[in-house]
């Protein structure tokens, strides 16, 4: 079902899709799309899995694909007004449905997994899960490890890093707030052979967010993939939950 929830910052109507559980006070899973695309991008994915988990589904837009197509590109990639819309749309969907809020979760990989990220470090205390997949963690290295995203990364934050940007680029960039992230509950995932975000980007964020704190809840998982992920597993990562133990401390897996 497509809503539309009026932005608390700037008061436009933005477009989600949400699909509610049979079952009342259930969990809700948000679905980040990738940096290309918009709230349609996962719902292949994720959708079939509704009935066996009975979760609740929103699929934000947030100013849709990061891309110089995209009218409104300087509003999305990672923007406050992109951020406050997944707040919103989560808000809006709390309130009309019967939603476990202690049970929160949020997932995205590539562009929206520099989202989720982002959302740690931003509301790093709603969420009871976070899973973050082959992500961009620094738009000012990547734009010049990426050829071909080059210039929707210049196009979405008013040209290459200068004095004028900077602080823009930096507040766009993960790596920039681990020590918020370190609050939050997150498991991070990169693939050793991906081609088009290399995984040293979330290694390098883990390895700040120990440093802010090292009894951060947060573990990394560095695996023989390439720039994809595996929804059954993410699934049966959420279902079991057993991304992260209160009881322990941070953790890399290989």
């Amino acid at each position: 079902m497509e809503i539309w929830v009026q932005s608390s910052i700037d008061h436009s109507k933005q477009p989600s899709l949400f699909y509610s559980a049979s079952k009342k006070n259930s969990p809700l899973l948000v679905i980040l799309h990738t940096w290309s695309f918009d709230r349609y991008n996962q719902i292949n994915d994720f959708l079939p899995y509704q009935k066996s988990t009975n979760w609740n589904m929103l699929f934000p837009e947030f100013r849709g694909p990061n891309l110089n197509s995209n009218q409104f590109g300087h509003l999305a990639c990672g923007s406050l007004l992109a951020k406050q819309d997944i707040i919103d749309a989560i808000d809006y969907v709390k309130k009309h449905n019967d939603i476990d809020e202690e049970k929160i979760m949020l997932v995205g990989s590539s562009g929206g997994g520099h989202m989720a990220l982002l959302m740690a470090a931003y509301r790093p205390h709603l969420f009871s899960t976070i899973i973050a997949n082959c992500s961009v963690t620094d738009l000012s290295r990547w734009r010049n490890e990426n050829s071909n995203y080059k210039k929707h990364v210049e196009y979405c934050l008013a040209g290459p890093p200068s004095k004028h940007n900077i602080n823009d680029y930096k507040y766009r960039s993960p790596i920039f707030h681990a020590s918020e992230i370190a609050k939050a509950k997150v498991k991070i995932i990169h693939g050793k052979h991906d081609q088009s975000v290399p995984f040293s980007h979330s290694l390098n964020l883990y390895n700040q967010i120990i440093k802010e704190n090292y009894k951060a809840f947060v573990t990394l998982e560095i695996n023989e993939l390439s720039h994809e992920w595996i929804i059954d597993k993410i699934i049966k990562d959420l279902k079991k939950s057993t991304i992260l133990n209160s009881d322990s401390t941070s953790t890399i897996t290989k």
